[in-house]
């Protein structure tokens, strides 16, 4: 099942931007499409958020570590396109971006588990990316 998930998340998100060229809309796609997938199964969840699945094996691990892989790959090259443009921040490596954005999203679905599914994931979402964009964009200079 996580070998699966980590394929076909790897097939939506490229197809998610194929014609996009702004990378905030670009991080937009990437999001509303993680967003709509977990909408509609939730069950993939249960799997990813288990603790007690991350301690049974090493191949599971390894699964799970290939999703974020493969999310990490996606948005750093959508991050590095952003500031190459000078559309976003570069006081912080593209990496570190990632890593907060990824946090930040694992936290939402976290929370919209742990909530039994009760608020709607992809207004909030929405919001949650609105507000990462506000941090991470590039402020234009009024000089």
């Amino acid at each position: 099942m996580l070998r699966y998930l980590a394929k076909d998340m790897d097939s939506r998100l490229t197809n998610s931007v194929l014609d996009i060229e702004s990378p905030e809309e670009k991080l937009k796609a990437v999001f509303n499409n993680q967003f709509e997938f977990f909408n509609k199964n939730p069950h993939f969840l249960v799997t990813i958020f288990s603790d007690g699945l991350l301690e049974e094996s090493k191949t599971i691990n390894e699964a799970i570590m290939q999703i974020m892989g493969t999310k990490r790959k996606h948005l750093l090259h959508i991050i590095q396109q952003g500031q190459k443009e000078k559309q976003f921040i570069d006081t912080l490596v593209a990496e570190d971006l990632v890593h907060i954005i990824m946090g930040s999203f694992r936290l939402h679905i976290l929370q919209w588990r742990l909530s039994n599914f009760s608020f709607d994931l992809k207004l909030k979402g929405n919001k949650l990316i609105a507000n990462l964009l506000t941090l991470i964009h590039a402020t234009k200079s009024i000089y």
